[in-house]
C-alpha cells in the first residue's frame, strides 16, 4: 500500500527567527584604545601607499588586485573603493591619524541578515599589533550589535596560512572549503569558510574585551594570555 504523503506539519523545519531586516553599513566611525576605524576616503590613499610600498606579498591572495607599480594606480584604486557600497570599505587608522589597513563588509544580505568581512589590507604596520585585532572586534561588534546581522563570514584562499590562522584566532569556526570556486588572478582558488553567528558573539565579545584590556599586557607591550586561548576557553 502506498503511504500517505506527509503533511508540512509533520517535516523538521528551523526554528523561527526574527525576520527583520538588518541594516547596511554606512560612514560611522568606531572609536577604540589603539585608533579608529573610518570610512574609506580618497584623502587616506597618501597614508596608506606609504604604509604598503614595497610590501608587494600583502597582496598575494588578493583575488584580483595588487601590487600596485606606484603612487598613482594605487590613489586610483582606493577612490574607486571608496565609492562602492559593497564592499563598503573602511580605514584603519592609529592614533597619530594615519591610516595604515582597509577592512571591509561586504557580500550584504539585509534580507537573510548576512554579512561578510573581507578585503582585508593589512600593513606590516598593522599586522600582529593590537590596532589590527581591535579593528576586527570594532566590526564585528558594528555587524551584530548595531547593523543586527545574525551571520558574520570570513572567507578566504584555502592556501591562504595566516588568513586561515586569523580567521581561529579571532573565534570564527570553519565550516569546510568549497573547491574550484573562483579564478583569482588566472589561477584556481579553493575557498575556506568561516563563520561566526549571534549567538556566539557574546562569548567572543568577551575573548575580544579581554584581550583588548590594558591588564592583558605587560609593561613592554606583550600579551599575557592570546586571545585564542581566550576563546578556547570560552573568556
Amino acid at each position: 500500500m502506498s503511504q500517505a504523503p506527509e503533511t508540512l506539519d509533520a517535516l523538521p523545519v528551523g526554528p523561527p527567527v526574527d525576520a527583520t531586516p538588518a541594516a547596511r553599513p554606512g560612514p560611522v566611525v568606531l572609536r577604540g584604545r589603539f585608533g579608529r576605524i573610518e570610512k574609506l576616503m580618497a584623502r587616506h590613499a597618501d597614508d596608506l601607499w606609504q604604509a604598503v610600498r614595497g610590501h608587494d606579498h600583502i597582496w598575494t591572495y588578493m583575488s584580483a588586485y595588487g601590487p600596485f607599480p606606484d603612487a598613482a594606480s594605487f590613489s586610483a584604486w582606493v577612490v574607486e573603493r571608496a565609492n562602492l557600497l559593497d564592499p563598503y570599505s573602511y580605514a584603519i587608522v592609529d592614533p597619530a591619524g594615519r591610516a595604515l589597513g582597509i577592512a571591509t563588509l561586504m557580500q550584504i544580505q539585509p534580507v537573510m541578515r548576512v554579512i561578510e568581512v573581507g578585503h582585508i589590507v593589512y600593513s606590516p604596520a598593522l599586522q600582529k599589533a593590537p590596532l589590527g585585532t581591535e579593528a576586527q572586534y570594532l566590526l564585528a561588534r558594528y555587524a551584530f550589535e548595531t547593523l543586527g546581522y545574525r551571520r558574520y563570514e570570513w572567507k578566504c584562499n584555502a592556501l591562504n596560512a595566516s588568513s586561515r590562522r586569523a580567521a581561529l584566532r579571532y573565534g570564527f569556526v570553519f565550516e569546510g572549503i568549497l573547491r574550484q570556486h573562483m579564478i583569482a588572478k588566472g589561477r584556481n582558488r579553493d575557498t575556506a569558510f568561516f563563520s561566526m553567528l549571534d549567538s556566539e558573539w557574546p562569548a567572543r565579545k568577551r575573548a575580544f574585551e579581554t584581550w583588548l584590556d590594558p591588564a592583558n599586557f605587560s609593561a613592554d607591550g606583550k600579551q599575557r594570555v592570546s586571545l585564542a586561548e581566550l576563546n578556547k576557553s570560552g573568556a
